[in-house]
Parts: C-alpha cells; sequence; structure tokens
C-alpha cells in the first residue's frame, strides 16, 4: 500500500540505463515511489493509466512516437497526474509543444542529481517548472498565430503530420490512414491529437473541413510527401 502523503512517480525513457540511474535516485528520496516504467510511447499510454502516478516523467524523444504526445493524451485522460518533460535538447520547438500539451515542467537531462527530486515535488504539488522567459515566447506565438492565414499553420507541423492531415482530409479513419502508411492505429491517433493541437482544433471534423477550405480557395494543400 502507498503511504499517505507519498508521492507516486512513473518513468518513460528508451533508455533502460537512464531509467535505472533515475528509478535508483528516486527511490532513495523519502516521501517518492517508483510505481512503474516504460521504454516506449505505447507502453506508456497502457501502464500510466493503470497505474495513476502523481508526477509522469517523459522523455521527449522515444522510438515509437514523442513524450509530449504521451503528455497531452495523459492529461486528457487524468487532469491529476503532473507531467515532467525530461531531455537531452533545450529548443523552443519542443517547449512550445510541451506547453501545448500541458506540461508541468521541462527539464534537461544535465540537471544535478539533487535537483530532479525536488522538481518532482514541484510538479507533485501544482508547481510549474517552465522557465517564465521561454513561457513567454510561447504565448507570443500563440499571439502571433491568432492572425494568421490558415496555411502558414501548416509550417507548424511535420512531414508525417502533413500526410496524415492530407489522409484526414481524404475522409481515412484512424486504422485506414495506419494500413496506409504502415503505422499502428494507436500511433496514428497520437499523431493526429498533436497536428490537432498544432492547428488550434479540437476535433478530426474541423481538420477535414480545414483541408477542404484550403483546396477550395486554391491555397496550398498539406504536402502528401512520400
Amino acid at each position: 500500500m502507498r503511504e499517505q502523503g507519498e508521492i507516486t512517480v512513473f518513468l518513460l525513457d528508451d533508455h533502460e540505463v537512464v531509467r535505472r540511474g533515475v528509478r535508483e535516485l528516486l527511490s532513495s528520496e523519502p516521501g517518492i515511489e517508483v510505481v512503474g516504467e516504460a521504454g516506449t510511447a505505447e507502453e506508456a499510454l497502457v501502464r500510466i493509466p493503470a497505474t495513476r502516478p502523481d508526477v509522469a516523467i517523459l522523455d521527449v524523444r522515444l522510438p515509437d512516437g514523442s513524450g509530449v504526445e504521451v503528455c497531452r493524451e495523459i492529461r486528457s485522460r487524468q487532469e491529476n497526474t503532473a507531467c515532467l518533460m525530461l531531455t537531452s535538447y533545450a529548443d523552443d520547438e519542443a517547449l512550445f509543444d510541451a506547453i501545448m500539451a500541458g506540461a508541468s515542467g521541462y527539464v534537461l537531462k544535465a540537471i544535478r542529481g539533487s535537483e530532479l527530486p525536488a522538481a518532482v515535488r514541484d510538479v507533485a504539488a501544482g508547481r510549474s517548472l517552465l522557465d517564465p522567459v521561454a513561457t513567454a515566447r510561447v504565448l507570443e506565438r500563440l499571439r502571433e498565430g491568432g492572425g494568421r492565414r490558415g496555411d502558414d499553420r501548416l509550417a507548424h507541423l511535420t512531414d508525417q503530420e502533413r500526410r496524415i492531415l492530407d489522409l484526414i482530409g481524404e475522409g481515412l479513419t484512424n486504422r485506414a490512414i495506419g494500413e496506409r502508411l504502415h503505422l499502428a492505429e494507436k500511433t496514428i491517433k497520437n499523431y493526429v491529437s498533436g497536428l490537432l493541437s498544432k492547428l488550434g482544433m479540437e476535433r478530426r471534423s474541423q481538420a477535414a473541413a480545414y483541408v477542404a477550405r484550403l483546396q477550395a480557395g486554391g491555397e496550398a494543400r498539406p504536402a502528401h510527401g512520400t
């Protein structure tokens, strides 16, 4: 049984050595318990809802997707789980995606060992670890985005997201898109969630209508790519 007041943590990282190091570090801290771990986005999306941790520490780059996609999915299912993004790379694009996905913190793997438990405690208590200056840049991007033409928003999509948006416009389901692109249906669902967030939309029907408007207006349609 979990002790009262204990912070429960889930680890997602595709490197076993990193997971082991983080697990040992956190397990040695009083009041913190690691309740599960995963090496892929697919595993995490099954195990995190089952363990219902207070904090999910998520690697940004994964072999089958992104920790940002996992964060977005988990936050939509269980708001009581705070997500702390852990990455080797610092860039505005990843930070932008993390904030949009609902992450509570974004820290580099170069963080000192003593700082990670403190970060876990902070996000578990509802505090944000997002740098105010970087967050201000993201908010500025959102304000600027409000006045852009629709086709300009495509610049924020990856090539894969553009291909999937194009197929949504053709009326394909997630399963059909997965079969077309040789990807798992769950992976497609994650991609769809990501592109909808970047486009400022909530439903795939909005995305389909968006593609139709682009085509009807003669504007640049999503690149189908190869």
